[in-house]
């Protein structure tokens, strides 16, 4: 779970030029664009953002808390992300307490901030932190950075790759810190590639010298995030395949090798007034009791190594009951067949024949 929804959201980068744009008009480009966007044919919400999540870019900044010097060397850490208004609806991140940004929070207005949940958890535990007051190490024009209210909490997100942990996280409305770029994010009701060459076209309206580049789909850039796992998983995952199937089929050789060099003391039994599902049982128990004794050195093994899986599980732990239920199920299936078939065929033959079995 990144904490937000990737599926149908289309994203493109932008660049404004400090030569070109002051922060007056970052602000300006920004609240231009967004109606028009919203206005595109099949665009449900659209945004701005900087960075966007999951692209390998990040910002972090220190945070002080109001009321709680602290040396500056023991100041905390947090990422930071510069948003227009919208941004949590265009990727579904739940707003926890508090409100969004609007078009009032600008430069001339209070300097606002929204955080997450493990921030707030971090520095206003069992508190309410809307209200409260921060400063993200973070200004304009090099100017001092300044305290800035807390008007919302919003659920975590990971913004580096989905094996980073949760970290205490700020939002800053875009038009009171302008970073002179912009990723615009696009909420589609249907294919969101299909607004690709649309939302370019709406920023060469506004700027002609202004492309919109690295376009490509939200799911696009988290399926880069895991890609080497992903690839790193599938080699596994083949290997593992085949160990599993030459463990069969060694397992399905011995015990059947085993099974069959026992027909003369089958048939002698047979001969001796044994019944057949009686010898039947008594292969299968042998069988399994061999069977379950390795399998039990398996399980032992595995619960002590898998842990070094870990860092290429999504959605399962390394101890998976699912998949270790499975494998043993298979060999025990193994097992089972093994000995079923060279005993069936031992006790068909005729006992005298057995008998002479060499």
């Amino acid at each position: 779970n990144p904490g937000f929804d990737p599926h149908n959201v289309l994203a493109a980068d932008v660049d404004l030029p400090d030569q070109k744009y002051t922060n007056a008009k970052q602000d300006q480009f920004a609240r231009e664009l967004m109606p028009k966007l919203a206005a595109l044919r099949g665009a449900e919400s659209v945004a701005g953002v900087f960075p966007l999540p999951m692209t390998g870019a990040e910002m972090q900044t220190s945070v002080q808390i109001e009321g709680l010097p602290v040396a500056e060397s023991d100041e905390a850490n947090a990422a930071i992300f510069s948003i227009t208004p919208g941004y949590f609806r265009t990727l579904k991140i739940a707003l926890r307490q508090g409100r969004d940004f609007t078009a009032q929070d600008d430069l001339n207005t209070t300097p606002v901030v929204i955080v997450n949940e493990s921030l707030a958890r971090q520095f206003f535990p069992g508190e309410n932190p809307i209200g409260k007051r921060i400063r993200p190490g973070i200004s304009v024009d090099e100017k001092p950075s300044r305290m800035r209210e807390i008007i919302g909490v919003v659920t975590d997100v990971k913004f580096k790759d989905l094996t980073s942990e949760w970290m205490p996280t700020t939002y800053v409305p875009q038009s009171q810190i302008p970073i002179g770029r912009l990723t615009l994010i696009v909420r589609a009701a249907g294919d969101p590639s299909s607004l690709a060459r649309p939302v370019a076209e709406m920023v060469r309206s506004i700027d002609p010298d202004l492309p919109a580049y690295n376009v490509r789909t939200v799911e696009e850039y988290l399926d880069g995030t895991i890609a080497i796992p992903r690839f790193n998983t599938m080699l596994l995952g083949i290997f593992a395949g085949l160990a599993l199937v030459l463990t069969a089929i060694g397992l399905y050789g011995v015990i059947s090798y085993s099974v069959a060099q026992r027909t003369h003391e089958i048939g002698i039994r047979i001969a001796l007034g044994a019944q057949p599902s009686e010898m039947m049982r008594l292969v299968i128990e042998q069988g399994l009791r061999l069977a379950l004794f390795g399998v039990g050195l398996g399980l032992i093994a595995a619960f002590a190594f898998t842990h070094f899986l870990s860092n290429l599980l999504f959605g399962v732990t390394a101890t998976d009951p699912v998949s270790f239920a499975a494998v043993v199920v298979t060999l025990l299936a193994v097992v089972l067949l093994a000995c079923y078939i060279p005993a069936r065929r031992a006790m068909r033959v005729d006992p005298m024949v057995a008998l002479r079995y060499e």
